[in-house]
């Protein structure tokens, strides 16, 4: 009887999948290129710095915030291999010179070595030396030394070690995977008594929001793109490692925490809001967060990690919410929040709203629009 019962189950939640309407392939893709045709409009010139006005500032165009928009085109480039994205990539790294923010060779700042995860890819595609000359400076010097705290806010999770994991990929050799565990181990268990709460499946975004720290309604504080960071980089490691892997159960186990926890808190209209656990404490929908989730829930459904049946219908109510309320009809995304750590920075979010940066927000919407266009 309880064998039958279990079969039974198994045979609706098979029903209850089978009943989700995927995304059309071809209207997630078109949705997709009108997206990254209007930042490409707006940005004709991969090098020209980034303006921050109220900091009276120009940063350089190799930061993490375009280095984040770049892992989203190179997605992009993977489903539709457009010659022009390709050749935007590439002048992108070939005028900052293959560099770290600053050319900077000695940077532990994982914020400034996130644009070598593109340099990569671009490099499996068309080898040449020069792209990754100081890419593997970098990372050599990470391997190479002995310090493991480095990434102090969860943010840097999603920065830096796809780098290593794919420097490892590139080379066969485990220093860099090995590496790379043990600074995100450092982060989830050590700093701050560890920012990886496994009770509730989140992270706190540093030490600064570990408890006692609260939100308004009284509950831990987990801000999700912060969130969606993780997330992120987990499946970007997950992508590269082999199936063997020394640590490879370790983070499938934390990605399927996660994504449960995350069920339990998307919104009604299939956004996220920038608090997880508190939606009055600047409630709303927001973009980033939910594209990263989705993101990382298709990518797990597509290569057989979660559960079709659970978390399919959580990514096409996302990714439907996301193309129906936010995205405008020239292409602008709406629901972005700007720069920060917390529900309070970048805002407001709003449809008309503009973030500090328009570069990341972009790059997030392609992530999750790649794996939704893989449904199957």
């Amino acid at each position: 009887m309880k064998k039958l019962l279990a079969l039974l189950m198994l045979a609706v939640v098979a029903v209850g999948a089978q009943a989700v309407e995927i995304p059309n392939q071809k209207e997630t893709l078109n949705t997709l290129i009108k997206v990254n045709d209007y930042y490409l409009k707006k940005h004709p010139d991969p090098y020209e710095g980034i303006p921050y006005y109220s900091r009276k500032k120009v940063y350089e165009a190799n930061i993490w915030t375009r280095g984040i928009y770049f892992e989203g085109l190179m997605a992009l480039h993977s489903i539709y291999p457009a010659n022009r994205y390709y050749d935007y990539a590439y002048q992108w790294g070939e005028t900052h010179k293959w560099g770290m923010r600053r050319d900077d060779t000695t940077t532990r700042n994982a914020d400034n070595y996130c644009c070598a995860q593109t340099y990569i890819d671009l490099y499996n595609l068309t080898p040449e030396p020069k792209m990754l000359t100081k890419t593997k400076g970098t990372m050599n010097m990470l391997i190479n030394t002995p310090q493991v705290n480095d990434w102090t806010w969860i943010d840097a999770i999603q920065m830096g070690m796809p780098v290593l994991a794919k420097m490892s990929k590139l080379t066969g050799d485990p220093r860099y995977n090995e590496k790379a565990w043990e600074m995100y181990s450092w982060t989830r268990d050590s700093l701050a008594g560890g920012l990886f709460n496994e009770k509730e499946g989140l992270w706190w975004r540093d030490k600064d929001f570990v408890p006692p720290y609260k939100e308004p309604n009284g509950k831990n504080c987990y801000w999700s793109r912060g969130n969606g960071w993780v997330v992120a980089a987990l499946v970007r490691v997950l992508d590269e490692i082999p199936a063997d892997a020394p640590h490879r159960k370790d983070y499938v186990r934390d990605l399927e925490a996660m994504c449960d926890a995350l069920v339990k808190c998307q919104r009604e209209d299939g956004f996220w809001n920038v608090s997880l656990h508190d939606g009055s404490n600047f409630g709303g929908k927001e973009l980033t967060g939910t594209a990263l989730f989705v993101y990382g829930m298709a990518w797990g459904i597509n290569n057989g990690v979660l559960e079709r049946g659970k978390y399919l219908p959580v990514v096409v109510k996302a990714w439907n919410a996301m193309v129906k309320d936010a995205v405008h009809p020239n292409g602008y995304l709406g629901y972005v929040q700007g720069t920060g750590k917390e529900p309070k920075d970048g805002q407001p979010v709003a449809y008309d709203s503009v973030p500090d940066f328009d570069d990341f927000g972009t790059g997030c919407f392609l992530l999750a629009g790649t794996e939704v266009y893989k449904l199957k």
